[in-house]
């Protein structure tokens, strides 16, 4: 009975350990919204067109979509999502994005007239079971 119940055990622990890795593995998005200084939303757009999408897949980000709102209000803010394999590996992305030279000079050239974007906010998701997006 012994034997059965510590089998029992050790299955079931390996059972918990998975399914705390699978947690910690399961993909999550990033929805972030950058405001821009007044008039720099071009500067912005031309920067991610040439350079920052290509530089995030290359640290591993995926791009998932941006989006400008239609109200008057919005009118400075990109609204953006990347997708990472997990948590861990997001925050390794940004870290390595943030350090690479070509980010380093693509940064500095673009803002040779002064600061483009005035704010970042930052939202981590899961995709629901219901999500076409997973």
């Amino acid at each position: 009975m012994k034997k059965l119940i510590c089998t029992l055990f050790t299955l079931f622990s390996i059972f918990m350990s998975a399914c705390l890795f699978a947690a910690e593995e399961s993909p999550v998005f990033e929805l972030r919204v950058y405001t821009t200084h007044p008039g720099k939303m071009p500067d912005l757009l031309k920067r991610f067109t040439n350079h920052t999408t290509k530089i995030f897949e290359k640290h591993g980000m995926e791009n998932v979509g941006y989006w400008l709102a239609t109200d008057e209000k919005d009118k400075n803010k990109l609204y953006y999502i990347l997708k990472y394999k997990s948590r861990a590996a997001a925050e390794a992305s940004w870290k390595a994005f943030g350090a690479d030279p070509e980010w380093i000079k693509v940064r500095s050239e673009s803002e040779a007239n002064g600061p483009i974007v005035a704010g970042v906010e930052s939202i981590f998701m899961t995709s629901t079971e219901f999500s076409a997006i997973k």
